[in-house]
């Protein structure tokens, strides 16, 4: 099991990488900036990495109210604590929430309403070493409530080097226990940079798998664009891990046949709109610019080339924010807010909000301990109105938010000390 220590050096690590890039970027630029000046950055921000850590309030474990503008009160209830880096969470028709957790590469239950202390055996080999690497999201299948999908980051070896590479996984769950484990599908490339992986059925029963992983500070931005590898595209499959034969790409050949769009970044949360059945998906930039994207069969969204983003050294990431050959954003963050997964709302125990797009954020601006719930407004042509920041008070990154069968919200914290929290209204 992953250790609290341990995660932090792996995010520190993951730090210095950063600043590494940005510093023989600079150099190849002919930046004028010093070599110790750079250092004594990376320094502080680690060492600022290390104190947001240590200052992470606690999750809660009571009740509380928070404050909205269209509800006056809503409840905030703490379902489950002390789970460690939560990732994805999937409802089960028996009750069951089922929780990934990253580093620990564990499943979780929460059943009756209660964090279970033994996790799914069974479990399929998870490789974490790396910051950001494991067990990332858990999808149901839509006719068969024991058939569970699982994305992972897995070692390989490329090139006679040790790697990796994002794998989709197939089990079947038998009283608490993983059986038929298969991998059935893995990303073409490396995972040099790691890359994040949603999941989500579509009313087509197929099933739709981000795999992002395409970042410019570390010289993988090109995958995006790159016809020979799955990464920075979003992909559509049979349920068994084949490409369906109507996927746009196949005819043609322009990208691989499992391909649906491309030119993404780092998707980590996909919804489908109640309403208009659009696939909605959300994306990381550096700094500044993340994005909400409708995402259509065999369109390409610009990443590298259109971006309203910034590098995180601050230059921006392309010459123009759009291209008339590239599809925009429906929303744009700036500054960013490390936007997680998404969903419409709707349900019947809030009016208010149907409609409502609800996204996890981890991050504010780049600055750690302002994570929370953002929640955007739309009127009747679609067109956003206004958003709000709830949970702010926590300080906690939020990775997912969902609908659950009975109408309400659930919320996953991700720290090491995470949580699983319902939003209920005030009656």
């Amino acid at each position: 099991m992953r250790t609290t220590q341990a995660i932090r050096k792996l995010r520190a690590g993951s730090l210095l990488l950063i600043m590494a890039v940005v510093l023989v970027q600079c150099q190849e630029e002919q930046v004028e900036s010093s070599t110790a000046g750079i250092a004594q950055t990376a320094l502080e921000q680690e060492q600022a990495q290390e104190a947001e850590q240590s200052s992470v309030p606690p999750s809660p474990t009571e009740p509380f109210l928070i404050n909205t503008f269209e509800i006056d009160q809503v409840r905030v209830v703490p379902i489950a604590t002390g789970l460690a880096n939560p990732w994805g969470m999937a409802f089960r028709d028996n009750g069951d929430i089922l929780i990934t957790e990253r580093y620990t590469g564990k499943l979780r239950v929460v059943r009756d309403g209660k964090l279970l202390d033994s996790d799914i055996s069974g479990m399929p080999e998870v490789y974490s070493e790396v910051f950001r690497a494991g067990l990332m999201a858990v999808a149901i299948h839509p006719g068969d409530d024991q058939i569970i999908y699982l994305t992972r980051t897995k070692a390989i070896m490329h090139e006679g080097e040790p790697n990796q590479a994002v794998s989709l996984v197939r089990a079947r769950l038998v009283e608490d226990r993983l059986t038929d484990v298969q991998e059935i599908f893995v990303a073409k490339g490396v995972d040099s940079a790691i890359a994040a992986s949603a999941l989500l059925f579509t009313a087509d029963g197929k099933l739709m798998m981000s795999v992002g992983g395409a970042y410019v500070f570390a010289n993988t931005g090109e995958l995006a664009q790159d016809p020979a590898v799955h990464y920075g595209k979003l992909l559509r499959l049979n349920d068994d891990g084949s490409a369906p034969s109507d996927n746009p790409f196949v005819d043609g050949g322009e990208f691989l046949p499992e391909v649906y769009s491309v030119g993404h970044r780092n998707q980590l949360g996909l919804a489908i709109h109640p309403q208009t059945g659009e696939l909605w998906a959300s994306e990381n930039g550096p700094q500044g610019g993340d994005e909400a994207n409708i995402v259509q069969a065999g369109k390409n969204y610009g990443w590298p080339y259109a971006s309203y983003s910034r590098q995180y050294r601050g230059d921006w990431v392309s010459q123009t924010p759009w291209l008339a050959e590239y599809e925009s954003p429906a929303v744009v963050w700036w500054p960013s807010i490390a936007p997680a997964a998404l969903t419409f709302y709707s349900g019947e125990q809030f009016p208010e909000w149907q409609g409502n797009l609800f996204v996890g954020s981890m991050m504010e601006g780049r600055i750690p301990g302002t994570g929370h719930l953002e929640r955007i407004v739309f009127n009747s042509r679609g067109q956003e109105i206004r958003r709000e920041g709830l949970l702010k008070e926590l300080k906690h990154r939020v990775r997912d938010v969902q609908q659950g069968p009975d109408g309400y919200l659930y919320i996953l914290t991700d720290e090491e000390d995470g949580a699983l929290l319902r939003l209920e209204p005030l009656i």
